[in-house]
């Protein structure tokens, strides 16, 4: 319990965004894809996913993991059109109303709210990413269901205290997952090695290091002296503690860099990608589409598509 302790406690927890949103139509996205982590509580409706199109009852809280590509339908199964990720971020408004009236959440046909999140060990590794899970269903949690419900009506709303609310229900709905997965033996392997990293400083002095020189030269070499272990063992050394090699590790701390610019910055892409490591713009959106399955520019337009 110690070291799941010590987990929860390493975690940088930071909000993204939140809303309730009306479906216009049904649909499936055959690649649902999101940096952040997306919990979704369904009020009325119907949503399936996975390959196997698990259903989510009314009630029921879905959660996708950020860096986890599932497919998701919404509206009844085998309903509707088959799109991809990109199709949902270019045509957004075709498949969902935002609800900002407080009175209709929870009431409105077709449902649902959500709240997006980062969580992050040392502020550095995507925690539930490191866990390797699926999207998974949460039931009969309504503690859980109220919380992303207090988040959304807290951000429909310009109060005093907001923002400082919204990050403590944050952190709570993290908690509880964390608590979820525990009660419910899952993935429970995953966090017990996830807790190397509290056991060795050579590897947090590495997480520090690559954040705070994303842009810079982040070679085995340079690595091999920040641990102080040698050049041929760093590699071995990092994969061993995290289960990926670090270059993989570093090449997605800069993606994730980059769409932070993109959805908060009016940066070109160009100094985007030169800022975060790359000098080859070409080559910096061609791993950019590869890691995200869209365009550069289409993740910037993101941002907007979600504040329909």
């Amino acid at each position: 319990m110690e070291d799941y302790n010590k987990i929860i406690e390493s975690l940088g927890v930071r909000f993204i965004k939140a809303k309730n949103l009306v479906l216009q139509q049904p649909f499936t996205v055959r690649n649902y894809y999101d940096v952040g982590n997306n919990l979704i509580l369904l009020h009325k409706g119907s949503i399936f996913f996975g390959t196997e199109e698990q259903m989510v009852e009314e009630g029921e809280l879905l959660f996708i993991p950020g860096g986890r590509s599932t497919k998701v339908t919404y509206g009844p199964s085998g309903g509707g059109k088959s799109i991809t990720n990109d199709d949902l971020i270019t045509n957004r408004e075709k498949f969902f109303k935002s609800n900002n009236d407080l009175d209709l959440i929870g009431d409105a046909e077709e449902s649902h709210s959500y709240v997006s999140f980062e969580a992050k060990v040392f502020d550095s590794v995507n925690f539930f990413a490191s866990l390797d899970l699926p999207a998974f269903l949460i039931s009969n949690n309504s503690k859980l269901a109220n919380l992303v419900i207090k988040v959304v009506e807290e951000n429909m709303q310009e109060l005093p205290g907001k923002e400082r609310l919204i990050n403590l229900y944050t952190e709570q709905i993290v908690v509880e997952i964390v608590r979820h997965i525990l009660r419910n033996r899952m993935f429970v392997e995953q966090l017990a090695t996830n807790s190397t990293y509290f056991k060795d400083p050579r590897l947090i002095d590495l997480f520090n290091y690559i954040k705070e020189n994303i842009g810079g030269d982040l070679s085995n070499k340079v690595l091999s002296n920040v641990a102080n272990v040698s050049e041929d063992y760093v590699g071995q050394y990092f994969k061993m503690l995290t289960g990926i090699n670090p270059q993989d590790y570093i090449e997605y701390q800069r993606m994730e860099r980059a769409v932070f610019l993109l959805r908060t910055t009016k940066k070109s892409i160009r100094e985007i990608g030169k800022e975060v490591g790359y000098k080859d713009t070409a080559y910096f959106c061609r791993r950019f589409k590869m890691m995200f399955g869209i365009p550069a520019g289409k993740m910037r337009r993101r941002e907007s598509a979600m504040n329909i």
